[in-house]
């Protein structure tokens, strides 16, 4: 099988679907491997480092791309701007598409779309389901520890204020108020980098598992009691709740926000939109100065006012957008990614090229097939949206 491997064009990615290690592997397993000329420039892995390694290194990227039975990418396909094409409408019909789709994020939509009509068969790396198995594939929880820890690093740096508790000869600071919504493995990091930085730390999370393991780390406020059976669903991954337990969150959450410095908003439910838990008027009862780092962004998002890939500034308070966090801390993101997906690849190629649906991991993380869409949460979710 020939497995194309292009540069990421999304801005301020870093990361590279294969490294050096991975592409060794899939020679092992028979395939030829193609990589776009400076796709590992972001992890400061040299075109030379990929040859040595037995992968054919090519500049013009619509061959490359013309010519896979499999593509292997980092960040959904956009708009190459130098070729003047989309991505997929690069690929030929019947090749197949592995990478982190998020395809029932509204901007996702018309891609997905577009992958549907073009007749690829797609798969979402943020599919994959929490069994024992697929642990080794599981890069949502590998990004996810990288976004934890880049998403604290980041509001620290915006905010006008210490962090932690400083001792001056004049005077004490006090220490910043960190509010991390999701307790899951983005929230767990945070939690962690921000207590190693000196702040108080806040969580909240609708799961009692999770409620207890922010406490382990110290983490005060955990969270909003609710029936198990409308918060936990398969895996332990969080559930989307009615719109009356959404707005009774809501609730709850507003006095606490608007005591606190920094908001980590990384709530999620596994392949649909983000639950919208901070509101507009939320944002304005913050203190001027605060910050709200949005990391489910990806998902829609869980503040009202966040803008995709932005940084806007409302009431003083800054709402950071930014996408893609891992691609910001590329090399170990990177490293954790292609061991990843390399897993998953060896798991959906173990027939040759015929995909084995009735494999949990497989039917999970399907997207598109037989110009359809597969993928539920995707569907729920774009008829929501008309």
């Amino acid at each position: 099988m020939r497995i194309a491997v292009p540069k990421e064009i999304m801005a301020g990615e870093r990361r590279v679907a294969a490294t050096p290690d991975t592409v060794k592997k899939y020679r092992k397993l028979g395939h030829e491997v193609y990589v776009e000329a400076g796709a590992g420039a972001g992890i400061f892995v040299t075109d030379d480092a990929y040859r040595e390694a037995g992968a054919l290194v090519t500049r013009n990227v619509e061959e490359m791309l013309a010519a896979a039975d499999l593509i292997l990418k980092v960040k959904q396909p956009m708009l190459n701007a130098t070729a003047g094409k989309h991505e997929v409408d690069m690929m030929s019909t019947g090749a197949m598409l592995v990478t982190f789709l998020h395809p029932a994020s509204p901007e996702s939509h018309d891609m997905v779309r577009k992958l549907r009509d073009r007749g690829i068969t797609s798969f979402t790396m943020d599919g994959i389901p929490r069994i024992t198995r697929a642990q080794a594939m599981d890069a949502l929880t590998s990004m996810s520890t990288c976004t934890g820890y880049r998403a604290v690093l980041d509001a620290a740096r915006h905010l006008p204020r210490f962090m932690p508790m400083i001792g001056t000869a004049i005077g004490t600071t006090k220490p910043a108020e960190v509010l991390v919504i999701g307790a899951g493995v983005v929230g767990l990091q945070a939690l962690a980098t921000a207590k190693r930085l000196g702040a108080v730390i806040h969580a909240w999370d609708i799961r009692a598992a999770a409620r207890k393991d922010a406490a382990s780390l110290g983490a005060k406020d955990a969270g909003f009691a609710i029936p198990e059976t409308l918060a936990v669903g398969k895996g332990g991954y969080a559930l989307e709740l009615p719109p009356s337990w959404l707005a009774r969150e809501r609730e709850a959450l507003a006095p606490l926000i608007s005591r606190v410095d920094v908001v980590i908003c990384s709530a999620l439910v596994p392949g649909a939109v983000a639950p919208m838990l901070v509101t507009h008027d939320m944002v304005r009862s913050m203190r001027p100065g605060s910050v709200i780092v949005d990391v489910s962004i990806d998902q829609g998002g869980n503040c009202e006012v966040t803008q995709a890939g932005a940084y806007i500034v409302l009431y003083n308070v800054t709402v950071s957008g930014i996408q893609n966090i891992p691609g910001r801390m590329p090399e170990h993101a990177t490293w954790l990614y292609a061991e990843n997906l390399y897993r998953y690849v060896e798991n959906l190629l173990k027939h040759g090229g015929v995909v084995d649906l009735s494999d949990e991991v497989v039917a999970n993380t399907l997207v598109t097939r037989d110009r359809k869409i597969h993928y539920k949460p995707a569907l729920d979710a774009m008829r929501e949206a008309g």
